[in-house]
This record gives C-alpha cells, structure tokens and sequence, in this order.
C-alpha cells in the first residue's frame, strides 16, 4: 500500500468488487459500473482514477465515468504515473512512429490515433493530407483536450484540424456535438489525398466517419488484386473506393449502388480522377435490397460493406435478418468460383455472430463456400488484444464452389 502513498490526493480511487478485476488483468480496458465496490474520493465525471481489486492492490489508472455503463477505461498499468502534458506526448509519439512504420509513401491519409488501440479511450485522430480531423467521444478525454491539441499542433505541424465529435456515444457520456474547426482555417473541401497512389477527394466536414473509410485500405489492396477480367458488383460503394481499386485490378467491369445521390455522385468522380470511364464501370443510384433481388446478372466478385446495421443492443435482431438477406442474394449471384467479400461494421455485431449469419445465408441459398481469409482494419488501427470490441469491423473473403 505505502507504494501508493504518491499517487494519494492526486486521483481518487475506485476499489472493484470480489473478482471483478479479472478481465482488466487479462487485457480488457474497461470496468463497467456493476464491478465498482466503493469509490473513494470525490470524482467528477471524466476525472482520472485509481482502479484497486477487493484487495486493495492498484490495477491501473484511467477514465471515471458515473453516467455509462462503462465506468472505467484504463490509460495506464503503471500507476505511479502523473497524467499530465507529457504522457500525452509520449502516447502520440508511439502512435506516429507506428504508423511511420505501415503506411506507404504513396499514402497520405491514414488513422493516426485509435482510441483504446493506441491507449487514448475515446479519442481518434485522422490525417488527411496536411488536414487531421478529430472525434472526442468521452469525458475523460474531453477534460484532456487542450493537452491533446497541443500536442497534435506542436508534433504533427497539421494546417488545419477539424473536430467532429458527434453521436450516440458523445451523449451517452454526458458531452454536447461539437463539429468546428479548432486549428488553422478552415479545412479545403473536399481535401485531396493519395491512398497507394489513387487519388480520392475526401468531405471531412460533412462525410460519414471523418470522411473516408480508411480502415478498409488494405481490403481494397486484397480485392483489387483479385479482379483481373472480373465482372465486379461494388454494394453500398459510398464514394466508390473498392470500385477504383477494382477497376485498377483489371475488372472488366466495376458495378457501383448506393441510395444516396451524393455517394454515386463521389464514386463517378473517383473512377474518373483515377482514369477510369464511368460508362464502361457504371455507377447506379439503386437500393442494394431490390438490387440484388431483382437483377438477373451474374458477378464474379460482389463486394458487401454496408453501413452498421446495429446501432444498438435493440437492433441486433433487425441487422441480422438483414445482413443475411443481403449475403443470400450475393451468393445467388455468384457463379462456381466466384467471390464474395462481406462485411460487418457493426460493434453489436461480434465475429461469432457474424460468421453464423453468412453460414445460414449460404445453407439457405444451398451454396457451398470456402473462406479464403478474414478481412479486418488495416495496421494504423491497432487494437488491444485483449479488446473484442475494439474489433468492430469483421470481413470474409469467400470462394463460392
């Protein structure tokens, strides 16, 4: 206990109940409310805390938070440590010289901070080009978000930065939406970035995420290269990025839906500046449903990403049905040798899962299927090992036979 004794009326402490601190000695990051025992001090919501087992032997220090369920998120197993301007930097250091590590020179927008996966609970920081764009999600690192600013403007040298800490999570947390620009002017829109040498204009004021799906990067690598002579079917293509890759891979023709009339606008536009004709690879203003239900085609390689389904505990039911659907109808539509790349962002939607719903899409639609591999985020979103959440976006390659 004496080694504590520094750390006593820095932060408050929150001692867990009986047992309850195995998963964060197993590598989880969060304690929810169930397991507190007793918390003693005072904190305020987004204050830093010192989490104890029954016993009272320190477990870490992170994020307190009464109002969720998750009432802890670990920052730190040394917890002799002063959250302070410093650890900050030494956290976004380790960060950049990651992603200096995995990303290519030919690549300019890329995840920079990946909230739990880079030990910053709530916190993720995109680049785009010489622009970074920002989303706070927590109260904890609401309350370091100066620090965080700092340390962003003084390493990364960014022209502009652009927040965008909007939904459901932000006010689960007891934080109102904030989307402004906090550094620098106002970002160019779109920004022009460069992912493996294609060039993609990215909206990161008014885009879904922060403007581009940059955890599919290497997914797009591992379909284009599969797409010589292939009759592609892009679902649900947004700005149309599997699309360019494919017609880059050779595909004899790329087919792109989406319902909004602002994504097939952006995917046009993309084929075009990477000098591909949308005529030959059209782009179609469709419902994916009707789509797939109704055209009589066959496609050699369909593509799947759709957005998340489930949004929620409530809606996990409704998604499954729909992901199934969705997975049925490809597979239909695919030939002997053809290839199904489907996906599931959906954080209530785990792997397990996931794989049970395309398993009954494929016994339904009497398809017999090889996986070829598991496709998940790219390198710059690292997660936690021992963090089933943090996996929220799961793949399969699939070869039908």
């Amino acid at each position: 206990m004496d080694e504590f004794m520094g750390r006593r009326g820095v932060y408050a402490e929150i001692v867990l109940k009986s047992g309850r601190e195995a998963s964060l000695r197993w590598g989880h990051p969060w304690v929810f409310s169930g397991a507190v025992e007793r918390i003693d001090g005072d904190p305020s919501d987004g204050d830093i805390v010192l989490a104890k087992d029954a016993g009272g032997r320190a477990l870490g220090l992170g994020f307190f938070n009464r109002k969720t369920d998750i009432a802890f998120r670990l920052l730190t197993r040394d917890c002799h440590r002063v959250i302070d301007a410093e650890f900050w930097r030494h956290r976004i250091h380790e960060a950049m010289t990651l992603r200096r590590r995995v990303i290519s020179s030919q690549t300019d927008a890329y995840r920079l901070i990946n909230a739990e996966g880079d030990g910053c609970p709530g916190l993720i920081v995109d680049v785009y080009r010489d622009t970074l764009a920002i989303s706070i999600t927590t109260a904890g690192m609401e309350k370091q978000r100066s620090s965080i600013l700092d340390v962003l403007i003084n390493t990364g040298r960014p022209a502009s930065i652009y927040e965008q800490s909007v939904g459901r999570s932000r006010r689960l947390e007891g934080l109102e939406e904030r989307k402004e620009t906090v550094y620098g002017p106002s970002p160019e829109s779109p920004v022009r970035i460069s992912e493996n040498g294609f060039v993609f204009d990215v909206d990161v004021k008014n885009g879904q995420k922060t403007g581009f799906f940059l955890d599919q990067r290497v997914n797009r690598e591992k379909v284009g290269r599969l797409s010589r002579g292939a009759a592609v079917l892009n679902c649900f293509c947004y700005t149309g990025a599997f699309s360019v890759y494919c017609a880059a891979g050779g595909a004899r023709k790329v087919v792109s839906l989406d319902i909004s009339k602002s994504a097939i606008a952006q995917a046009a536009h993309h084929l075009s500046q990477n000098g591909f004709s949308p005529q030959e690879h059209p782009v179609l203003d469709a419902d994916v449903f009707d789509y797939v239900r109704d055209v009589p085609d066959r496609f050699d390689i369909i593509i799947l990403d759709p957005p998340a389904f489930a949004k929620t505990k409530r809606d996990v039911d409704r998604a499954t049905r729909g992901y199934k659907e969705i997975n049925l109808q490809a597979l239909r539509h695919l030939p002997s040798g053809g290839l199904l790349a489907t996906f599931s962002c959906s954080n209530f939607i785990d792997e397990a899962l996931f794989d049970r719903v395309v398993a009954g899409a494929a016994r339904d639609a009497q398809a017999e299927v090889q996986l070829l591999s598991r496709l998940e985020a790219g390198p710059d979103h690292p997660q936690a090992l021992g963090h089933p959440e943090g996996r929220y976006l799961k793949g399969l390659l699939l070869r039908k036979r």
